[in-house]
């Protein structure tokens, strides 16, 4: 093969003419054999033996495969489901049991025989309602503590809508001087059970006078540091570019609370509102402590004295204590489940 020098670069703009058989612009006419690299030997990494499983994974394991298997899994809930309204059925059924008929079926409590079953009554002899004749007509005591605990409910939810969200929204979305102090004394008391705030809860309450009233009960209720806590822990994941747009839009700082805030917390609100209800419904030993007046005390102080001195009447009054709660549960259903999916989610 003749030797071929490669040809000088091209002015610019001059046209090319085609050439035909090797490219002259390459050294030699062809292009060089690219030079082989050494090619990189295979280390194979030594694989580490697994470990056995413990009882805990082992465990975990089963439980995964049980939660698949959706029969098992709806049996168990129906199981679950029976046991928690159980009680309950049987309340409501024994309230239409004639007078008589269940203070004789309650005496037989302490005598029956341990080696048998005791007999379980699944029907009245006579459906009656002269249980709750007695609780709403005869004896009003029994309705006048139903309406002290409607009251001391309806009051802290009044004094709880006013006070908390605007104190969670201002915890989180404000920056002062001591906001974290605040916070942190807000978790301490929500963490502080209520034997050790009793002492100085009576001191601050005689001093100011309300001991013995009914704000006793209702001031300490309204300050709920629990529900401060769950409210703000719920508005500081609100998207801050939602609160922006409403006060582009011109709203100031009450109005983007009540028409941007408000609206979002629907959920966790009612959520909240039902749980405290719940807690106001169930309170004992804030009223023995702070009350020494009877007429003042709520339904739920009085049960113990219902099951000694009413027998008659003892599941009557249970099956009233248990319909308002029922009936807000019910109500708040969908906020409760909604509000516990998005904490899950944040």
């Amino acid at each position: 093969m003749t030797d071929m020098k490669p040809t000088q670069p091209t002015a610019r703009g001059e046209v090319i003419a085609p050439v035909i058989g090797p490219d002259p612009t390459l050294a030699y006419g062809f292009t060089p054999e690219p030079v082989r690299q050494p090619v990189k030997p295979l280390i194979f990494i030594d694989r580490p033996e697994p470990k056995r499983r413990g009882p805990l994974s082992r465990l975990r394991r089963h439980l995964r495969t049980l939660r698949h298997n959706r029969p098992f899994t709806i049996a168990l809930f129906c199981l679950i489901a029976v046991l928690m309204l159980t009680p309950i059925v049987f309340t409501f059924l024994y309230s239409f049991f004639p007078k008589g008929e269940i203070t004789t079926y309650l005496g037989l409590r302490n005598r029956y025989d341990a080696t048998k079953w005791l007999d379980v009554l699944f029907a009245p002899s006579v459906v009656s309602l002269r249980q709750y004749y007695t609780i709403l007509i005869e004896e009003p005591q029994y309705l006048k503590l139903f309406v002290n605990s409607a009251m001391y409910g309806a009051a802290i939810l009044l004094g709880q809508t006013l006070v908390v969200p605007m104190t969670a929204y201002g915890l989180s979305r404000f920056t002062f001087k001591g906001r974290d102090t605040l916070f942190f004394l807000v978790l301490m008391l929500m963490l502080l059970p209520f034997q050790v705030t009793m002492a100085p809860s009576v001191m601050t309450l005689r001093a100011l006078g309300l001991l013995n009233t009914a704000w006793a009960i209702i001031l300490p209720g309204i300050f709920s540091p629990f529900y401060i806590f769950l409210l703000r822990q719920f508005m500081v994941g609100i998207p801050g570019e939602i609160i922006e747009a409403g006060q582009m839009d011109g709203a100031g700082t009450m109005r983007t609370f009540v028409h941007v805030v408000l609206p979002v917390c629907r959920p966790i609100l009612g959520a909240a509102a039902a749980l405290s209800f719940a807690d106001c419904w169930n309170l004992v030993e804030q009223p023995l402590v702070y009350l020494q007046n009877v007429d003042l005390q709520p339904l739920s102080v009085m049960f113990n004295k219902i099951n000694e001195e009413g027998q008659a009447v003892a599941f009557a009054g249970a099956a009233l204590y248990l319909l308002p709660m029922l009936l807000i549960y019910i109500y708040f259903q969908d906020d409760i489940l909604l509000g516990v999916q998005l904490s899950e989610l944040k």
